[in-house]
C-alpha cells in the first residue's frame, strides 16, 4: 500500500498578490473589450497606501487607469488604510509604455510573446480533473471570500489564506489530514468566536464529512491575531501566486505568470492550452493522470518540443499520443488563440481561486479526441 501526504495552498480576493493580479487583468479586460489585438504586460505592485501599475501596452482604446485601480480595491472590499488599504485615499502611479517594436516584429505575424516552457496537467481524482488539494483549497478560500461579503460572518477582513493536506493511499485520495485557515478580521473579534465561525460556518459547509475524522487537525489563525492585513501587512505583486493559479504544486510549472498578459503571451496561452489538451486526454480515457510540456522560442510559430507524461496509466503509449496531440491541435500562438477564441475580455475570470477548473473557462471544455 503506497501512502503519502500532499500540501497545496489557495488564497483569497483580498490577499496583497490577488488584488494586484486583480487589477492587472481587469486592466488587460478594459483593453481588449475596446481593442481586440490589444498588446499588454502589465505589472501591479501594493504597499502600504499606494499602487504602482507599470507595464507595456499597446491599444487603440482609452484606458482609464486610476478608475480602474480604484474600483478594484472597492469591489475587494478594502477600505482602511489604518489596517489594509482605502480606495479613496491611496496614491496611484501608473508608468505604461508601449510594447517594443523589437518584440512586435515577431509577434505580428503569428510568433511567441517570449520564449518559455510551459505545462498543463489533468488527473481524474476530482470531478474537474484537478488535484484533490488545490481544489479543496480554492473552495475553502472562495467560500471565506462569501461569508464575508455576505456578512454571514461579518466581522471578516479581505485577506485571507487556505491550506489543506491530504492523505493519499495507492495514488487516491483517502482523507483529509490538516486545514489551515488564517484570515484578517476586525480587531474585536475573539480567536475562539473566530474559530468557531469559520469550522462551522465554512469548513463544515464545504468540505465532505467523509473527508474529515477526529484525527483531522483544524488551525484557525495559529498566530492568534490577523487584523492588518491587505498591502499594508505584506506587499503584493503580480505573479507572484503561480502555483496557486495552477495545480498546487501537484504538477510541473515553467515558471511565467498569468495575470496582466494578454493572450499572444504564451506563458498565458500555452498555459492554457496544454491544460486544455490533458484534460481532455484523460477526460477520453487515454490516461487517469497526464502532464504536458510544450516550448516556444520568441518571434517563432511552432512549439520547439511538445513532451508528455502519463505515469504509467495510459493505455497508449506517450509517442502515440505526442503524435495524437500534434495531429488533432495546431499549437502555433495563432492556432491557440483561435481555437480557445482567447481574444475576448475574459480574464478577470480566471484571477481567482484558480485558472483551471473552471467549466465556463474555453479551455475546460471536453471534446471528443
Amino acid at each position: 500500500m503506497k501512502q503519502y501526504y500532499f500540501t497545496s495552498e489557495s488564497v483569497t480576493e483580498g490577499h496583497p498578490d490577488k488584488l494586484c493580479d486583480t487589477i492587472s487583468d481587469t486592466i488587460l479586460d478594459k483593453c481588449i473589450e475596446q481593442d481586440k489585438n490589444a498588446r499588454v504586460a502589465v505589472e501591479t505592485f501594493a504597499s502600504s497606501n499606494k499602487i504602482t501599475v507599470a507595464g507595456q501596452i499597446t491599444c487603440k482604446g482609452e484606458i482609464n487607469y486610476e478608475k480602474i485601480v480604484r474600483e478594484t480595491i472597492k469591489n475587494i472590499g478594502y477600505g482602511d488604510s489604518d489596517i489594509d488599504i482605502d480606495p479613496v485615499t491611496c496614491q496611484i502611479d501608473i508608468n505604461i509604455t508601449k510594447q517594443s517594436p523589437d518584440i512586435a516584429m515577431g509577434v505580428d505575424v503569428g510568433g511567441a510573446g517570449d520564449q518559455g516552457i510551459m505545462f498543463g496537467y489533468a488527473s481524474n481524482e476530482t470531478e474537474n480533473y484537478m488535484p484533490y488539494a488545490i481544489s479543496m483549497a480554492h473552495k475553502l478560500a472562495k467560500k471565506l471570500t462569501a461569508v464575508r461579503k455576505e456578512k454571514v460572518i461579518p466581522y471578516l477582513r479581505p485577506d485571507g489564506k487556505t491550506q489543506v493536506t491530504v492523505e493519499y493511499e495507492n495514488d487516491k485520495p483517502k482523507r483529509i489530514e490538516t486545514i489551515l485557515i488564517s484570515t484578517q478580521h476586525e480587531a474585536n473579534a475573539t480567536q475562539e468566536q473566530l474559530k468557531q465561525d469559520i469550522i462551522e460556518k465554512v469548513i463544515k459547509q464545504t468540505v465532505p464529512e467523509n473527508m474529515i475524522d477526529e484525527n483531522t487537525n483544524i488551525y484557525i489563525n495559529p498566530t492568534g491575531r490577523f487584523v492588518i492585513g491587505g498591502p499594508l501587512g505584506d506587499t503584493g505583486l503580480t505573479g507572484r501566486k503561480i502555483i496557486v493559479d495552477t495545480y498546487g504544486g501537484y504538477a510541473c510549472h515553467g515558471g511565467g505568470a498569468f495575470s496582466g498578459k494578454d493572450p499572444s503571451k504564451v506563458d498565458r496561452s500555452g498555459a492554457y492550452m496544454m491544460r486544455h489538451i490533458a484534460k481532455n486526454i484523460v477526460a477520453n480515457g487515454y490516461a487517469k493522470k497526464c502532464e504536458i510540456q510544450v516550448s516556444y522560442a520568441i518571434g517563432m510559430e511552432e512549439p520547439l518540443s511538445v513532451c508528455i507524461n502519463t505515469f504509467g496509466t495510459s493505455t497508449k503509449t506517450e509517442e502515440e499520443l505526442v503524435a495524437l496531440i500534434k495531429e488533432k491541435f495546431d499549437l502555433t500562438p495563432d492556432g491557440i488563440i483561435k481555437y480557445l477564441d482567447l481574444k475576448q475580455p475574459i480574464y478577470s475570470a480566471t484571477t481567482n481561486y484558480g485558472h483551471f477548473g473552471k467549466e465556463e473557462l474555453p479551455w475546460e471544455k471536453i471534446i471528443e479526441m
